[in-house]
């Protein structure tokens, strides 16, 4: 798990175009790092929604939003265009990011343990330290408990 104030993790990640997206080409804004289970699945499409709405006010506030997940380009893409999503996605098939952010871990599903992907995000602050970290995230009501955090940590 990655703390409040630590560097965060670097990441070469590509998105659902192809585009490479490394965390250095954003010093100097705010990132939403967003770590969810899996592509068009209830809780994923809500929070993702909820990202794509909030976006322009996030962008404001100097803020870029990037989902990640472990799913493939093609995956990320038809979930991109299904809900008209306006940030990329990155895919991490390896979980390699997934895991040194610490967003990996069990789960539990019809009482039935597994490993996999948690629903966490993080706040990246303009000098790539992390800033705040949700360790669990109601979906439908994220993206405004972010903005908001983001307008706290920018008044202080």
């Amino acid at each position: 798990m990655v703390h409040i104030g630590e560097p965060a993790p670097a990441f070469s990640l590509l998105d659902q175009e192809g585009k490479i997206h490394n965390l250095a080409d954003y010093r100097g804004k705010w990132v939403v790092l967003y770590f969810y289970p899996k592509d068009d699945t209830p809780g994923c499409t809500k929070e993702a929604c909820n990202f794509r709405d909030e976006k322009g006010r996030l962008e404001e506030m100097g803020a870029v939003v990037l989902g990640v997940s472990a799913d493939d380009l093609e995956s990320h893409g038809k979930f991109h265009a299904k809900y008209a999503l306006n940030f990329p996605l990155l895919s991490d098939p390896s979980t390699e990011i997934i895991k040194a952010y610490g967003a990996w871990g069990v789960k539990n599903a019809y009482g039935k343990e597994y490993e996999g992907v948690l629903r966490q995000t993080f706040l990246i602050d303009p000098q790539g330290k992390v800033a705040k970290v949700w360790e669990k995230v109601r979906p439908d009501e994220h993206a405004l408990e972010v903005a908001e955090a983001l307008s706290e940590l920018q008044k202080a």
